[in-house]
């Protein structure tokens, strides 16, 4: 578990991103068994009641689900999964579009240069499929 702590944000905050990121990207699967806050504190060096502070956000977000004494596994309902992904999307949308506002480039040149950027690195992707 990789997790680089930045000074701007809550570190509950940025646990319950980080947790985003992993089921987004499919690295934490609905159902999984996530570890426990004990075991989070542990791994990332934060208080408990950091790691408790955002179990409790993330239950409430619905992101996870802890039944009884078990252990808390990642939702399954999909639409919650969908909208997780969502969010991600729209988050890096909108800091993309106010970067490139901000120094005036266009709306052709964006377009032309993510297009450009976006099938570079598909073709990186297939190379290193092919290696």
């Amino acid at each position: 578990m990789e997790l680089k702590f930045n000074n701007r944000d809550p570190v509950y905050r940025q646990v319950i991103q980080y947790f985003k990121i992993q089921i987004a990207k499919g690295t934490l699967e609905p159902g999984e068994e996530i570890p426990s806050r004990r075991e989070l504190a542990n791994k990332l060096k934060i208080n408990p009641n950091t790691a408790q502070r955002a179990y409790k956000e993330m239950e409430e977000e619905g992101l996870i689900f802890t039944e009884g004494n078990l252990p808390s596994r990642v939702t399954k309902d999909k639409q919650v999964l969908r909208a997780v992904r969502e969010e991600l999307i729209m988050e890096a949308t909108e800091t993309f579009i106010q970067t490139m506002h901000a120094i005036n480039v266009s709306l052709d040149e964006v377009v032309q240069r993510v297009t450009d950027n976006y099938q570079s690195h598909l073709e990186e992707g297939e190379k290193d499929d092919r290696s």
